[in-house]
């Protein structure tokens, strides 16, 4: 034990800085950096409302996690406090709801890392690409959580360079002082505003949410504050950049590009510069996706290992799975997780496109139903007043804006009732456990119904 404990007050020394630049490096992704030219299809330059609206959703979402980090750290973060407000039953389907939305958005971002890369190797095969990101993403995690931070803010610095750098070359192209094969259209109507109406801009809110996906590790990650009273501080700053950011940098591509030029296979900044005779541009962007993409997936790596850990410490899970051993992560944590990525990165590459892209979706809204139990788990543990109360309710709205929107497209319909679908296989198996868990408290026990180990 004692061992235990000194490495984990050697961990507790991130400043507040450091988690709103982690913060910021495990949020920029693929979400932002394709997701936003299928966001720009589907709503035009309309697509700016929509971030602003997932920012302060985001916010709010985090500002109630931030609080609840502040008054009491616990490990298993967001399902710990939905556990303490809600009991065992919330604090079980919000990790595993978790676990298996992580696991498959994980074996899409491998398979995307995968596509990017053939970009310079096209002979080599996807599935090969997938293992060796899958690998070095499993040393990352293992070397331990002072290794993920300084990587993370490493890779956060060279993703926003990319985007300023995207953000300068857009100007002198606003400007005139680089000439490309045609000249900029300014959307001038209400029709190349926001072209396809409200349902448009309605539908297109769930993609500007999903560039903000993150937050719960970040809250996972709160707990390696130096002072965890500095976690408010560190979400607001990583919240204003990354609004400043997607904004500008979004903002500039809509006026070079007429919004229906852009596609969900290109990103929307080398779209805004393919017009441009600059050779190193695609080969510049392709590299940030790669960063981008593989950054976030270990963020993700870390949070599902860190999720099952805490779900099997507190009976959740089999004990196996909290077993201490030689490795900073038990093995069979890392056993499962790899089987489960595995699985995941087969059906990505094996799978129709259109069936796979259903799935990571419906694991999107996933994630943001998981916000909802923070919102709500706030309510029960810190001492809300009437503003925080009002605050929090708009924070509901907004994702169920977001998660409603789905409905209202093609695209992302399906999507919405394979996550229902997901989230009630999970709550079918919550209430046996339920009845279980009762049939135990009863005889006067508490201990776990799964297998120890």
């Amino acid at each position: 034990m004692g061992k235990s404990s000194s490495g984990e007050n050697e961990q507790k020394n991130m400043k507040w800085w450091q988690l709103s630049l982690f913060g910021v490096g495990c949020t920029i992704g693929t979400g932002f950096f394709l997701g936003s030219s299928i966001a720009i299809k589907m709503t035009g330059p309309a697509i700016l409302i929509a971030f602003i609206l997932a920012a302060a959703g985001t916010y709010l979402v985090f500002d109630a996690l931030a609080k609840m980090t502040v008054q009491e750290p616990l490990k298993g973060g967001f399902r710990s406090y939905a556990k303490k407000a809600f009991g065992r039953w919330a604090g079980f389907s919000s990790g595993w709801v978790y676990w298996m939305s992580e696991v498959l958005i994980m074996g899409s971002q491998m398979t995307a890392l995968s596509i990017f890369s053939r970009f310079w190797f096209p002979k080599i095969p996807l599935w090969a690409f997938a293992g060796v990101y899958a690998l070095l993403g499993l040393v990352v995690v293992l070397i331990g959580v002072s290794i993920l931070n300084k990587l993370e803010n490493i890779l956060a610095v060279i993703k926003i360079a990319a985007i300023l750098m995207f953000v300068v070359i857009a100007l002198l192209a606003i400007f005139g002082v680089i000439d490309g094969d045609r000249p900029i259209q300014y959307p001038d109507s209400r029709k190349d505003l926001i072209p396809h109406g409200l349902l448009g801009l309605w539908s297109g809110v769930i993609f500007a949410f999903y560039a903000f996906g993150g937050i719960e590790i970040l809250g996972l990650m709160a707990t390696q504050l130096k002072d965890p009273k500095e976690a408010p501080k560190a979400g607001k700053v990583m919240l204003i950049t990354l609004m400043v950011i997607y904004i500008l940098s979004i903002g500039l591509a809509v006026l070079m590009v007429p919004w229906n030029q852009f596609n969900g296979e290109k990103s929307p900044f080398v779209n805004a510069l393919d017009n441009y005779n600059l050779t190193f541009i695609p080969h510049l962007f392709n590299g940030a996706l790669i960063i981008a993409g593989f950054s976030t997936m270990v963020a993700s790596l870390f949070a599902v290992t860190s999720i099952l850990v805490t779900l099997s410490e507190e009976g959740d899970a089999p004990g196996l799975f909290c077993r201490q051993g030689k490795l900073k992560v038990p093995i069979p944590t890392l056993l499962i997780t790899v089987l489960g990525i595995s699985a995941s990165i087969v059906c990505a590459l094996l799978m129709p496109g259109h069936v796979y892209e259903y799935i990571t979706t419906a694991a999107g809204l996933m994630l943001l139903y998981n916000w909802i139990f923070i919102l709500a788990s706030s309510w029960k543990l810190l001492e809300v007043t009437a503003k925080d109360k009002i605050k929090y309710s708009i924070g509901i709205l907004f994702i169920l804006i977001a998660v409603s929107g789905t409905l209202f497209h093609s695209t992302s319909r399906p999507g919405f009732f394979i996550s229902l679908a997901f989230v009630g296989i999970i709550g079918c198996i919550t209430l046996i456990m339920n009845f279980k868990w009762k049939k135990k408290k009863k005889k006067g026990k508490v201990l776990s119904p799964w297998p120890t180990a």
